[in-house]
């Protein structure tokens, strides 16, 4: 080693020397140097160590007051975000990236955009369906009036997800035919067909079993052709959902007992998914004046509800 310098005659900043420099500096460059090395622990997976060192970074930027660079700021609490999702502190982790946003938008950061996302995604992820909405419908707006067509469309996509959980069935309906516009002007394929399947379930669940028919073997189509057995399954029992609300109970059981087939012979057991199915089964039976099959359906499913409901 000479003189710790790469070809390019930069000096290279090793993470001994930045735990040696703090001594030696203050202010801004205490709360850099800090912010540094979370950065560099985090890189290792050592997210408490990166937490605090994060929070010692914020806590120097706060106390420096209107002389702090809002962006040096805005990137600690990012990281304290980060670093609290990591851990699995999911409610503490969006307050900080929070934090972090409306930072980045006060000085009108690119950056800003970024991190909203990944906030939207976090609430998303944490089941906070609303503040997703709220969160994400910033994002549509920014993503179009900057010309991104691309970052609209996913927007969109976890807003009609948000509002569908919510069961607001009629406002996620729309989002998702916004999204798919924009992802078959992008030529989108496969984000095209996720919206068809989507589209479908929203459908159904609002009573239209024509159209909830033709976009979940529109989103079938692709998922064959394109060999995306996963998706392809789902887009199955929306198929068989729509039949069954169409009437066609014979070809609902059908296509049903396939997506069942499928999904448990998954070396992964999806039991929430598999539970889902069934009571799908148990209804079309019904219909098919199969009571006994449908209550032996019934009678397996509160068993295993025993097993895996919350307590």
């Amino acid at each position: 080693m000479a003189d710790e310098e790469d070809n390019s005659g930069e000096e290279i900043i090793t993470e001994e020397m930045l735990w040696e420099r703090i001594p030696e500096v203050d202010g801004v460059e205490r709360a850099n140097t800090y912010y540094e090395l979370s950065a560099r622990i985090y890189a290792r997976g050592q997210y408490d160590e990166a937490l605090a060192l994060a929070e010692t970074a914020r806590d120097i930027y706060s106390e420096l007051g209107s002389t702090a660079p809002t962006e040096g700021l805005a990137q600690a609490y990012s990281a304290i975000g980060y670093n609290l999702n990591q851990l699995k502190r999911m409610p503490e982790a969006a307050s900080a990236m929070s934090k972090a946003v409306e930072l980045l938008r006060e000085t009108k950061s690119p950056l800003a955009i970024e991190l909203a996302c990944t906030l939207g995604e976090w609430w998303y992820g944490s089941r906070e369906y609303e503040k997703t909405v709220e969160c994400m419908s910033d994002c549509v707006q920014e993503h179009l009036i900057d010309g991104n067509d691309s970052g609209a469309a996913n927007d969109l996509h976890l807003i009609g997800c948000a509002q569908r959980e919510l069961g607001q069935y009629q406002n996620a309906l729309d989002s998702f035919k916004q999204a798919r516009t924009l992802f078959k002007k992008l030529k989108e394929v496969i984000n095209v067909a996720r919206c068809d399947q989507k589209i479908a379930h929203c459908l159904t669940a609002l009573g239209d079993a024509e159209g909830a028919l033709i976009a979940a073997q529109k989103s079938l189509d692709v998922f064959v052709t394109a060999h995306d057995h996963r998706r392809e399954t789902y887009s199955l029992f929306e198929l068989g959902k729509a039949q069954s609300l169409a009437g066609k109970d014979e070809e609902a059981l059908m296509t049903l007992e396939k997506v069942l087939e499928i999904v448990t012979e998954s070396e992964f057991k999806d039991f929430e998914f598999i539970m889902e199915i069934e009571r799908k089964l148990s209804v079309v039976l019904k219909n098919l004046g199969k009571a006994e099959e449908a209550e032996e359906i019934e009678r397996r499913l509160n068993s295993v509800s025993d097993v895996i409901k919350e307590d």
